[in-house]
């Protein structure tokens, strides 16, 4: 392994002979010249990295010094050495991005500290992440099939998502290892949702929060108590997704961070409607014929948000006044900033912002975002830039200015999918890959959750006949015809509509102004 070298800058480099010494026994190559101009030279003929400077030396001064490495080569850490302690050369020498500030006289246990911070840091914290993580390995193992509650499996999944987001920051080659425990926790959870979600539905009083309970349980109350709730979904947005942004909001906002459940099937038309109406859809289909689109209907899915919400605050016999907006694009979100002065007069704002959710389809028929986002890190990453740069923020921040408390969540999560099932259908089934729904449907029952009295359940059923299966973990559905092409064609790509812990298991926050 090539030793890293070190450039060191100072008139009086002779008496710095037995730090030297020091540090090459240590396995340090040290480069020692006694002028700026020196180590101008010196830094242009070889490549070094790190650089010790002096901040006081005669001719070009450790800070006239820096700015010329770092236009010859920004990305070499320079840390500057001084007999000052004056507060200006601090604040200027850091201005001018240095690595570190070491005051002299300096030890040699100070200058390995540096070299450590600056040169092996991510080792050091890639070594102790590696070791914490296998410590933590036979924990999570245990807790995965010990797991019995929601509670106990959203702590499984918590732990999985930062794991997954501590191994790939530092390259971890535990990564993959992480991934099969994943998909051994999604494996556990799939057969706890099969074994209690006909319960759920049967029982509200003894259930975990679902889709339907978000308004009547969580936002109603905070409304009868005269407070102002700003109520912003994003469609199809992971909790690993939401960790990423959360960065963005700690410093203004405090931070109130719960789960819930999304029902089945996790897909907009399911799972956000029943949001608005505080219904499952059997219910909706039922009680409002008209507002419910089928699988088959041309409109869009999502066209009676408003109405269902209405109707949902009238049934509950409130009078609460709310807007509800839609973003569907940039544009969308500059007009509601301009107009913010109509909705500050509401006690209920509704704000559905769809970028996630395009972002996911466009992932699967773009070979240009599937290379961006190639992978769940590479997801979370697009996600948080759409964050920084959208009005989101901006949106966010009149809320609280307003007053309002303000609610973050989804309708649903979404799975990188990889393994494709066969599965036969008569051409009336819908065409999502990770749940069918119709009446002729052959499958491999052991692989699939399958539910034959869709009312139990709270699902429409057209007809007598009519069944929903859903797969679970990575898997999807593909047809024995051209098999090899859809199969080519979906995997790896994020679908929502099964089960998985990415897809059910989804934030609810709850932000106020610090």
């Amino acid at each position: 392994m090539r030793k890293k070298r070190i450039l060191w800058a100072d008139d009086e480099i002779e008496i710095l002979r037995s730090h030297i010494l020091f540090l090459e026994a240590k396995g340090y190559e040290v480069v020692p010249v006694n002028s700026g101009q020196d180590a101008i030279e010196s830094f242009m003929q070889g490549a070094f990295d790190i650089v010790f400077l002096d901040e006081h030396m005669p001719g070009l001064s450790g800070i006239e010094t820096l700015v010329e490495l770092k236009e010859i080569n920004p990305s070499v850490p320079v840390v500057m050495i001084t007999k000052s302690e004056d507060e200006g050369i601090m604040t200027n020498a850091i201005g001018k991005k240095i690595a570190d500030y070491l005051i002299k006289p300096v030890n040699p246990n100070q200058i390995l500290l540096s070299l450590k911070k600056n040169l092996h840091k991510d080792a050091i914290v890639s070594e102790a992440i590696l070791e914490e993580y296998r410590q933590e390995y036979v924990k999570i193992s245990d807790q995965i099939n010990e797991s019995s509650d929601f509670d106990a499996w959203k702590d499984v999944y918590k732990k999985i998502l930062r794991w997954d987001i501590e191994l790939t920051a530092s390259h971890n080659p535990l990564i993959d290892l992480l991934h099969t425990q994943q998909q051994e926790a999604n494996v556990g959870f799939s057969k706890f949702v099969k074994k209690n979600y006909e319960s759920w539905i049967q029982n509200p009083e003894g259930r975990p929060l679902i889709s339907p309970d978000l308004l009547p349980k969580k936002v109603f109350p905070l409304l009868d108590n005269n407070e102002k709730v700003f109520f912003v979904l994003i469609d199809n947005f992971r909790f690993d997704q939401w960790i990423e942004i959360k960065n963005f909001l700690v410093n203004e906002f405090s931070i109130i961070e719960e789960e819930f459940i999304s029902i089945l099937p996790t897909a907009t038309q399911y799972a956000r409607n029943a949001i608005f109406s505080g219904l499952m859809p059997a219910q909706i289909e039922k009680m409002y014929p008209d507002l419910w689109m089928e699988e088959d209907d041309d409109e869009g899915k999502n066209i009676h948000e408003e109405a269902l919400l209405k109707l949902q605050i009238e049934r509950k016999k409130k009078e609460y006044s709310f807007s509800y907006n839609k973003l569907i694009a940039s544009s969308s979100g500059e007009k509601l900033l301009q107009d913010f002065h109509v909705l500050k007069d509401k006690q209920l704002n509704v704000v559905v912002i769809n970028f996630v959710d395009m972002l996911s389809h466009a992932r699967t028929d773009s070979k240009m975002i599937r290379e961006l986002a190639s992978d769940e890190a590479a997801y979370r990453s697009l996600t948080s830039s759409w964050f920084k740069h959208s009005s989101t923020m901006d949106i966010l921040r009149k809320a609280k200015g307003a007053g309002y408390k303000i609610i973050l969540t989804t309708d649903h999560g979404t799975i990188r999918v990889k393994n494709p099932l066969k599965v036969i259908s008569d051409k009336s089934v819908n065409s999502n890959i990770r749940y069918k729904k119709g009446r002729n449907l052959e499958y491999d029952r052991k692989k699939v959750y399958d539910i034959h009295n869709p009312d139990k359940v709270g699902l429409p059923s057209p007809n007598l006949s009519t069944k929903y299966i859903f797969a679970s973990g990575d898997d999807f559905f593909a047809y024995p015809n051209n098999f090899n092409h859809y199969a080519s064609y979906f995997s790896n790509t994020f679908q929502h509509g099964g089960i998985s812990m990415e897809e059910m298991i989804v934030p609810f926050i709850t932000l106020t102004g610090k």
